[in-house]
């Protein structure tokens, strides 16, 4: 839902009343953290039940009301695939200000998961017709309505709130939604398992965490998934594997059924399409706070893509979108101030949980209309870290400007005379890593997107491009979409862009472990596409060897400052490993490539002319 464009005093109307129920509903330190000293029995009355769906199906849902407070309360429901716990232990997940605020708390395992019965199915399809079955939209709509005629002292009003898996629940529920469902937040969902989440970025498997995730949720199910590694990094592991088609024979041997249906459904069919949530979120009656992180590296795209359906599905609804200066999740964490080579002077985390987050639910499920809904968009500008109550995202205020490749190693603002061009050698049995301590590296750092690039910047499997240093701020906004035009010897490849913010080389800011910013290369914005689909994700078609292509790369959102002194860089690559799998060079199905496909290529990146390439960047008051 978009507002009209909203003035100055407005914003300091809503900063000052959010601030002023912060104050209201947050406790001093002091009491607040005698109270959460205190045993959890003598905060929280704690029920559970096994509640039935219309299918017959129970589900195991546990609450848990205030004691010491005046009802009636508000439900504040999760719906987990990772356990709801029980009512011999106290809440699994909440925040300080909704603690204090008075909230039921409610949790629930999903179908199939843990101690709920039916079966379970990864990241459910939203049905089209409600009247032919059962999925996660029908769940949480029987749930509701066990829920607010079952759960003593509750006030008839209901929310749904959950991150990464538990936000994809979270939307999902907000679908049709049940009357009672008054305000929906989605954080960081579990949104299109192909595009841009998780599994897949744009076609390309991301291999590190899926495998990972694969064998530590299905050991749940089949406890003996033992992986041994033999102590080898996570570099070396997956590199000595080889093709994933040699994973199932090597680890798996038929007891992980979900790899074989990753390597089977890889490309952008309908077993992806049925469970892309954005796809399905219509109908959606409630009020709605997506929320997400600059630097999630599991599901920055799905926070940006739900809020996207929102607007475009549902006119009318109140619909919002909050992007911090984030890893996954670390904004229902304390403070926020730091994230990997990055201070943001402030408590970001602190500031989304008492100005946005608690206002939210309090206007919306206790119907407090003296507390103002959230700006359309709560947006940090990283760069000039500093907050933004926005009307609408992207800001309206947006001027379109491409960025050129120039030459070699260059950058310009204007298309350059000329053509030119960068080469390099990709060999998938020497892959270009994505982290600096690759060598060493056991499992995939939750601040990766935050840390510096300067590893790469000698590497011959690279091309990197500079503009000179900035002369005043520059501030880009919304999408960043790179189009190149790529020549491989192969006849697929990988293309990875870097969008960076090189630090002037005598800089005096200091990284939050006290280390030297100086030279240093923060990426703003990395991506990769797999080749082969950049011109469909359903229907891949190979590169033809030698020949010039046109690839165009639509990556996620930035909302960012090119400080004075700073330079723009702009590096391509062709792997990204082992977050990403790697392309064999060759036009085959993962499913059946093997070790002899993966060859070394040699990428062009072409320059001007005819072939120009070119970054398309949102700015703001030039």
């Amino acid at each position: 839902m978009r507002f009209n464009r909203i003035g100055l005093a407005t914003l300091i109307f809503v900063a000052l009343a959010a601030s002023s129920l912060a104050q209201e509903q947050r406790p001093q330190q002091q009491q607040q953290q005698q109270q959460q000293r205190a045993p959890w029995r003598d905060r929280w009355e704690a029920k559970e039940a096994m509640v039935p769906m219309r299918d017959g199906t129970k589900l195991l849902t546990v609450w848990y009301v205030p004691k010491g407070k005046t009802g009636p309360f508000p439900i504040l429901l999760e719906r987990t695939p990772y356990g709801a716990g029980s009512a011999e232990r106290g809440p699994r997940r909440s925040t300080p200000a909704i603690i204090e605020a008075g909230y039921i708390l409610a949790y629930q395992d999903v179908r199939g998961s843990n101690r709920s019965e039916g079966d379970f199915v990864d990241v459910r399809p939203i049905l089209a017709d409600a009247s032919k079955g059962v999925d996660e939209s029908s769940d949480t709509f029987d749930t509701v309505e066990y829920l607010i005629k079952n759960v003593d002292q509750n006030s008839g009003s209901v929310g749904l709130w959950g991150i990464s898996y538990p936000g994809f629940y979270a939307g999902a529920g907000a679908v049709r939604n049940h009357p009672a469902l008054k305000a929906v937040s989605p954080q960081a969902p579990v949104n299109d398992w192909f595009m841009g989440d998780d599994v897949h970025h744009r076609g390309a498997f991301f291999l590190q965490e899926t495998f990972d995730f694969g064998v530590s949720f299905g050991a749940r199910k089949s406890p003996d998934v033992q992986i041994d590694r033999a102590g080898k990094s996570a570099y070396d592991f997956f590199l000595d594997a080889g093709a994933l088609s040699n994973y199932e024979e090597k680890f798996f041997k038929g007891k992980l059924p979900y790899w074989q249906e990753l390597l089977e459904n890889d490309t952008y069919n309908e077993y992806w399409k049925s469970r892309a949530l954005w796809r399905s979120f219509k109908d959606v009656g409630c009020a709605v706070l997506t929320v997400g992180g600059w630097f999630d590296k599991e599901d920055m795209y799905g926070a940006l893509q739900l809020y996207r359906a929102g607007e475009q599905f549902n006119p009318g609804t109140p619909n919002y979108l909050v992007m911090g200066p984030w890893a996954h999740g670390q904004w229902a964490g304390p403070g926020g101030a730091a994230l990997g080579d990055h201070q943001w002077g402030s408590q970001t985390s602190t500031w989304y949980q008492d100005n946005v987050e608690l206002p939210f639910f309090e206007r919306y499920l206790k119907g407090r209309e003296n507390v103002p809904a959230p700006a359309e968009a709560t947006m940090f500008e990283t760069g000039a870290n500093k907050w933004h109550q926005l009307p609408q995202w992207p800001p309206a205020e947006l001027e379109p400007r491409m960025l050129f490749l120039a030459g070699d190693a260059g950058l310009a603002w204007e298309s350059p005379e000329g053509e030119g061009k960068k080469s390099y050698i990709y060999d998938p049995a020497k892959p270009t890593p994505y982290l600096a301590d690759f060598a060493n590296s056991r499992r995939a750092p939750g601040d990766w997107l935050s840390r510096g690039q300067n590893f790469l910047e000698d590497r011959s499997d690279v091309a990197t491009f500079r503009l000179g240093p900035q002369t005043e701020d520059l501030r880009v906004a919304g999408p960043v979409v790179a189009d190149l035009w790529i020549t491989t010897t192969g006849t697929d490849a990988d293309i990875v862009v870097q969008l960076l913010d090189e630090y002037p080389a005598d800089s005096e800011e200091k990284s939050p472990r006290d280390a030297s910013l100086a030279g240093h290369q923060m990426m703003v914005r990395g991506e990769i596409l797999r080749g082969k689909f950049r011109d469909s994700f359903e229907t891949p078609k190979p590169f033809a060897a030698g020949e010039p292509t046109r690839v165009r790369l639509v990556m996620n959102d930035v909302f960012h400052t090119f400080r004075k002194g700073h330079r723009i860089a702009v590096r391509v690559m062709s792997s990204w490993f082992p977050i990403a799998d790697r392309n064999p060079n060759t036009f085959v199905s993962r499913k059946d490539a093997r070790d002899t496909d993966f060859k070394p290529a040699t990428i062009t990146v072409h320059t001007g002319g005819q072939h120009e390439s070119f970054l398309e960047l949102g700015v703001i008051g030039q």
